[in-house]
C-alpha cells in the first residue's frame, strides 16, 4: 500500500547532496527530481548538484564517479529513475543490476546512496508514486538523504570522541 509522505522537519544545513536522475520516462522522473531538489533546498542544504543520465542503467556509473572522489564531495547521493515492466523480463534485469550496483558502491565507499529507481507494473503505479504531491517518492528520497547525512555525521563524531577517550 502506498502511503502519504510524512514531511519531516530535518535540517540539511551544511550538508552536500547530489541527485542522479534518468531522463528516460521524463514525465515521472522529472517530477520526483523537482520534489527532491525542492525539499533539499528548503531544508537548507549547502550544495545540491543535479546529474542527468539517459536511463536507469546509467545511474550507477555516474554514482561511482561521484563517490570515489577524495575528499568526499557529497554527504549523500539520491538516485532517481523509473522502469516500467513490459512484455519481457528486461525491466527486472535492469532494476536488479541497478540495485546491486548501488548497494555495492555504498558499502564500499561509505556514502549513503538513496535508491528511488522504481520498477512499476504500469503507468497508474508510476503516476501514484511520481506525480501525486502527497506520495511523490522524490520527497521521500530527499528526507532519507538528509536523515542519513545527519546519522553518518553523528557517527563520525562518536568515533572521534571514543578514540580520544580510549587509553593507549
Amino acid at each position: 500500500m502506498l502511503v502519504k509522505n510524512l514531511i519531516q522537519k530535518r535540517q540539511a544545513k551544511g550538508f552536500r547532496f547530489a541527485v542522479v536522475a534518468s531522463q528516460y520516462n521524463a514525465r515521472f522522473v522529472d517530477s520526483m527530481t523537482a520534489a527532491a531538489l525542492d525539499h533539499l533546498r528548503r531544508a537548507g542544504a549547502a550544495v545540491v548538484d543535479l546529474f542527468r543520465v539517459p536511463g536507469a542503467f546509467e545511474i550507477p556509473v555516474v554514482v561511482g564517479e561521484l563517490v570515489r572522489r577524495k575528499p568526499k564531495a557529497y554527504d549523500a547521493v539520491i538516485c532517481l529513475g523509473l522502469i516500467v515492466r513490459g512484455e519481457t523480463t528486461h525491466a527486472d534485469h535492469i532494476g536488479q543490476a541497478v540495485t546491486e550496483s548501488l548497494a555495492s558502491a555504498q558499502m564500499q565507499y561509505g556514502i549513503p546512496l538513496i535508491h528511488e529507481v522504481l520498477v512499476v507494473a504500469n503507468e497508474a503505479q508510476a503516476t501514484a508514486r511520481c506525480l501525486d504531491p502527497e506520495k511523490n517518492r522524490g520527497v521521500e528520497a530527499a528526507q532519507t538523504a538528509v536523515s542519513m547525512a545527519q546519522l553518518m555525521a553523528s557517527m563520525k563524531s562518536c568515533f572521534r570522541v571514543s578514540r580520544r577517550s580510549r587509553p593507549d
